[in-house]
């Protein structure tokens, strides 16, 4: 086996055990409470606000993205320069 497998089945057998872990919490041990809140409430409230606040953060991603890129320049100016270039070329071949 090569390392690869090797950590894939590490995370398959994690991915496993927390699974069970978190059916547990959600089904068989409803009245124990940690905190304000019982076990099944934390393992509802725990996923859902890792989850909307990795959506949040990728929103977040896109607009620094948007804020800090600059425009693109105008076709216009684009086509300007390339015709620029194009009599420059004429001309150098003359």
């Amino acid at each position: 086996m090569n390392r690869d497998q090797i950590i894939g089945g590490l995370l398959l057998i994690v991915a496993a055990i927390v699974a069970i872990i978190y059916i547990w919490a959600l089904f068989f041990i409803p009245n124990m409470k940690v905190g304000p809140y019982a076990v099944w409430q934390w393992a509802l409230i725990i996923p859902i606000l890792i989850l909307v606040l990795g959506v949040l953060g990728i929103v977040g991603w896109i607009g620094y993205t948007l804020v800090t890129t600059p425009p693109p320049e105008e076709l216009t100016s684009i086509e300007e320069e390339s015709e620029e270039k194009e009599e420059e070329k004429s001309e150098g071949e003359k």
